[in-house]
C-alpha cells in the first residue's frame, strides 16, 4: 500500500486511502450483519470507476491497483467464512458453502501461480452468491428447515446460470459492463429486464412455494447464547481439539493458500509458495501451542478483546520477522508487507478461534 500511495499524487492519495480504507473496514461488520456483504460487493465494483474517474491511478490490468484489488476480494470472502463459522444454523448449507469457499480459494491460488484465465471459470466465486442466497432465506426463514439437497440444487444453480456466464464475461472474454453499455445500449436494457425476470421469478414463482416465514425480517446476525461467548467457553474448546485438530488442519491450507495468494499479488514480496505454505504452517502450529499453554494455565486474566489480540498481533509479528530471516529470499520482505501477513494471520485465526465454541455447541461436535 505504501509503494501504491508513493506512485500517486498527494490529490489522490486520499481518495485512495479512503477506498482501501472502506474496503478493509466493510467487511468486519459482516459476522453481525452478514449482508453487509452486499455493500462490500457494491464497493469493489465500483472502487476501479471511481479512481478512474476522479485519479491518475492506472486502473489498468498491469497498474497497481489491480494487485491490491484482487487481494481485497480475497480478503473479504474469508471474512464471510469465517461469519458462517459463527452464524449458519444448517450444517448441510455450512458444508456446501465451505467447500464452494475453498474450491474458490484453490482456484484462485492456481491462477496466480499459472496465470490461466480459464482457471477461473473452472473455479467461479459460486461461494459469494451462495452466502447472499443463505442470508437472503434467512432473513425471514430458518435455514435449519431446509434439506442439504435444497443447498446443493440451489448452489448449483447459483455456478451454472449465474457464476459461469459472469466468469466468462469478466475473465474469458475480459469485458466491461460499463463500456458495453455504451457500445450497445440495448445490452444495457437486456440486462435490467433480465433483473426484473429475475426478481418477478423470485417473487411470484419461487416465494409462493418457501415454507410459511418463522419471523420477521432480521438482518442482524442471531445473538450468541451468554455462556458460549465466554472465554471459558473457548478454553474448553482449544483444550478439547489438543493440538492436531481438523480445526489445525482447516486452518493451516486456509492461510497457506490465502498467504500464497497475496505473496504472488502484493509487489515486492517474492518467497517461493512452498516456502510461504512452510513459513504460515510453522506459525499456525506456534499459535495453536501458545492458546493450548495458555489454555492449560487457565487463560489469561485479560477481559478485553482487544488487548489480547493485539498481544497475538505481536506474537505473530514477530514470528513473521523470524521466519523472513530464515528464508532463501536475498531482499528482505517489505515492513509493511510483513506487518500486512502478520494482520491476516492473527484475523483469520482470532475469529476462527472466537467462533469455533459457537459451531461445536450448535452441532454438538468436537472434531
Amino acid at each position: 500500500m505504501i509503494s501504491l500511495l508513493a506512485s500517486v499524487a498527494a490529490d489522490d492519495a486520499a481518495i485512495v486511502v479512503a477506498i482501501v480504507a472502506s474496503r478493509l473496514i466493510v467487511p468486519l461488520f459482516i459476522p453481525r450483519v452478514p449482508l453487509v456483504i452486499v455493500a462490500a460487493l457494491l464497493i469493489d465494483a465500483v472502487d476501479q470507476t471511481i479512481l478512474a474517474e476522479l485519479t491518475a491511478v492506472n486502473t489498468g490490468e498491469d497498474g497497481p491497483y489491480q494487485s491490491y484489488d484482487k487481494a481485497l476480494d480475497v480478503y473479504y470472502l474469508t471474512v464471510a467464512y469465517l461469519s458462517t463459522i459463527r452464524n449458519w444454523t444448517s450444517e448441510g448449507a455450512f458444508r456446501v458453502g465451505q467447500f464452494l469457499f475453498f474450491y474458490r480459494l484453490v482456484g484462485v491460488t492456481l491462477f496466480e501461480l499459472f496465470e490461466q484465465r480459464a482457471l477461473l471459470l473452472v473455479f467461479p466465486n459460486t461461494f459469494e452468491y451462495f452466502f447472499i442466497a443463505y442470508e437472503v432465506v434467512r432473513l425471514r426463514r430458518d435455514p435449519a428447515r431446509f434439506s442439504t439437497r435444497f443447498w446443493v440444487l440451489l448452489a448449483a444453480g447459483i455456478w451454472v446460470f449465474v457464476k459461469l456466464p459472469q466468469e466468462y464475461w469478466i475473465h474469458v472474454a475480459q469485458r466491461d459492463f460499463t463500456d458495453t453499455v455504451r457500445e450497445y445500449p440495448a445490452f444495457g436494457v437486456a440486462c435490467v429486464l433480465g433483473v426484473l425476470g429475475l426478481l418477478a421469478l423470485a417473487l411470484f414463482v419461487v416465494g409462493p412455494r418457501l415454507p410459511a416465514p418463522d419471523w420477521g425480517y432480521r438482518f442482524a446476525a442471531d445473538s450468541v447464547a451468554p455462556e458460549l461467548g465466554t472465554p471459558d467457553a473457548r478454553l474448553r474448546s482449544r483444550l478439547g481439539r489438543g493440538i492436531l485438530s481438523v480445526q489445525l488442519i482447516e486452518q493451516v491450507v486456509l492461510l497457506s493458500l490465502l498467504c500464497v495468494i497475496f505473496a504472488e499479488i502484493l509487489p515486492g514480496t517474492t518467497a517461493p509458495p512452498l516456502e510461504v505454505a512452510l513459513g504460515v504452517s510453522i506459525i499456525v502450529l506456534a499459535n495453536t501451542l501458545v492458546s493450548i499453554w495458555v489454555a492449560r494455565r487457565g487463560g489469561i486474566d485479560i477481559r478485553s478483546g482487544a488487548l489480547l489480540y493485539t498481544l497475538r498481533l505481536a506474537l505473530n509479528v514477530a514470528l513473521v520477522a523470524s521466519a523472513g530471516a530464515l528464508t532463501s529470499e536475498r531482499d528482505a520482505v517489505p515492513f509493511g508487507h510483513a506487518l500486512f501477513f502478520a494482520q491476516l494471520i492473527t484475523l483469520v485465526t482470532w475469529l476462527y478461534d472466537w467462533y469455533r465454541p459457537l459451531y461445536e455447541a450448535r452441532f454438538r461436535r468436537l472434531e
